[in-house]
């Protein structure tokens, strides 16, 4: 990432609306499961695969009727502490993944905590732990939430847009390897 550390105004003002978000098409196809209320097996390993596809085999661990199940109160649930807690609950979800099928079934509010995302708040001074961006906890991720609704509020769009922004400009801008910020390969 380049040495100066730019607002997240400054980010979000030069990447919003840049460029259509890629999951869209996924976004549209599972629009019906926050109406629904729940989700059924092929739409949560669609989901979690499309945030992390190497623990798939963990993903498909879980029934059909569990999966059902859980999803149900996921969307009854009140705090974002029991939807967080109900979706770690099943096989091979941990926050990130979490927060990728939130994201999907409702990106007007929620967005995916991400290691770019995460790392680049950390160098604007947004969040002040986790400098790596990795091994998130539920604090962590209601940390990283409220940030985006206040900067999807300021902006007048979606969580999700917000999160992807910031993305985007990590991607663009990084320096150096991803899972080791700072160092550079020679």
């Amino acid at each position: 990432m380049k040495s100066e550390n730019p607002s997240i105004e400054k980010v979000l003002n030069l990447q919003l609306r840049k460029t259509p978000d890629p999951a869209t098409d996924l976004i549209c196809r599972l629009n019906h499961i926050k109406q629904q209320a729940y989700f059924n097996r092929r739409e949560f390993i669609e989901m979690c695969s499309w945030k992390s596809p190497r623990p798939r085999r963990f993903y498909e661990s879980n029934s059909a009727a569990g999966i059902r199940r859980v999803s149900a109160k996921v969307f009854a649930a009140k705090s974002e502490k029991e939807k967080a807690e109900l979706l770690t609950s099943l096989k091979g979800v941990a926050i990130p993944t979490a927060s990728a099928i939130l994201t999907l079934t409702d990106p007007q509010d929620y967005g995916v905590i991400d290691i770019r995302v995460w790392q680049l708040l950390y160098r604007c001074g947004a969040v002040r732990t986790r400098p790596s961006g990795t091994g998130f906890s539920f604090d962590d991720w209601l940390e990283y939430l409220e940030r985006l609704r206040c900067w999807a509020a300021r902006f007048d769009v979606k969580a999700r847009d917000v999160e992807r922004a910031l993305f985007d400009y990590h991607k663009e801008n990084q320096q150096g390897t991803l899972y080791r910020t700072g160092t550079t390969r020679k």
